[in-house]
């Protein structure tokens, strides 16, 4: 009777997708946070365990940055059997995000569009969270992905990037650099062989600095747009492995609304994530694999909305794998299905 009340959450999905989105999200975040207990374990065989950038993961499945920006729901995502999960992005100070509404649902294609703009409560809140933390912890690999201010200039990103750096090292497994969300203008410019080598370099000569102090060794990330060519993308990982980087999370979501079986008239400004995605992620992740080495780390995201798209995204290359717009859609019964299905 104890895992009871995990049957019924799945009930209530139905339910919380009449809702508006985004309050659907806080609702279901709110409900995760209450009955973390109340979840049966995922036991899953030591064949399925990855150990990656000096971090061992329990399986390749993990949730991706924006579902829990503000670490309010640690505990209660990680009962659900996520061998990671990513938190952010999370910037220096508190922001609003973009106008509502700003989160669009397309049950027919299992797809969202959202442009929510980095909305968090800044990065001293989840500092906060993570320093609050009681027993029982989730023992998973926390990421914590860092953006920029909306009206700090890109000119000054890094600055914002630093400021996010020293405060979550402590805390985190792992570090993810967003530096292409399409809903934060320019920020994707950062993308660019100059932009990464300014952010990117900057990020690396500090985390050198806060690793002799703090003595451990915080692997740095980079997440990437799904709408480079093959050309910026060879660019891309070349750079990325000769500055040092420890892996590339591919992909953010898409300004490609095409992908969509009717694509919103009028135009709907932000980013496409979900099954449309899946295609296009795949295909990065493949170019990416051509030109890294075998082992270099890459986590794959975007449109993994059944246990056969986790395994094509790992079989193009992807080392580990993420999830949000299916899990928004499907719940736990999704991380289930998907770590059981896997080899």
């Amino acid at each position: 009777m104890k895992y009871a009340f995990s049957a019924m959450a799945q009930g209530v999905l139905p339910l919380l997708i009449r809702l508006d989105p985004e309050l659907a999200h806080d609702l279901g975040l709110r409900g995760l946070g209450k009955f973390a207990g109340c979840w049966p374990p995922l036991d899953t065989p030591a064949s399925l365990a990855v150990k990656s950038m000096g971090l061992s993961f329990r399986h390749p499945l993990g949730l991706a940055a924006g579902f829990d920006k503000n670490g309010d729901c640690i505990e209660g995502l990680g009962a659900l059997g996520f061998s990671h999960l990513e938190l952010g992005t999370v910037t220096p100070r508190p922001q609003p995000g973009n106008p509502k509404p700003r989160m669009f649902r397309f049950p027919a294609d299992s797809a969202l569009i959202n442009r929510m703009g980095f909305n968090n409560k800044g990065v001293d809140h989840l500092v906060s969270r993570l320093r609050q933390r009681r027993v029982p912890r989730y023992e998973g690999i926390l990421g914590i992905s860092i953006g920029k201010n909306f009206d700090t200039p890109l000119e000054r990103a890094l600055d914002d990037y630093l400021i996010c750096l020293r405060k979550v090292f402590e805390y985190a497994d792992y570090i993810a650099v967003n530096v292409s969300s399409p809903n934060t203008a320019r920020l994707r410019e950062l993308q660019s062989r100059e932009g990464l080598k300014a952010v990117l370099g900057g990020l690396l000569e500090e985390r050198s600095r806060l690793e002799q102090r703090i003595a451990r060794r915080v692997p740095l990330l980079v997440k990437i747009a799904p709408d480079l060519d093959d050309e910026d993308l060879d660019v891309l990982a070349r750079e990325v492995q000769s500055l040092g980087i420890d892996g590339i999370i591919a992909t953010n979501t898409t300004i490609n609304h095409a992908l969509l079986q009717a694509p919103p008239a009028p135009p709907l400004p932000g980013g496409l994530s979900g099954a449309p995605l899946h295609p296009r992620s795949v295909a990065v992740i493949r170019q990416l694999r051509r030109v890294l080495p075998a082992g270099f780390p890459i986590i794959g995201v975007g449109g993994i909305v059944s246990p056969e798209r986790a395994k094509a995204t790992l079989a193009a290359g992807a080392t580990l794998i993420q999830i949000y717009t299916g899990f928004a859609y499907r719940g736990a019964t999704l991380v289930r299905e998907i770590v059981k299905g896997l080899p």
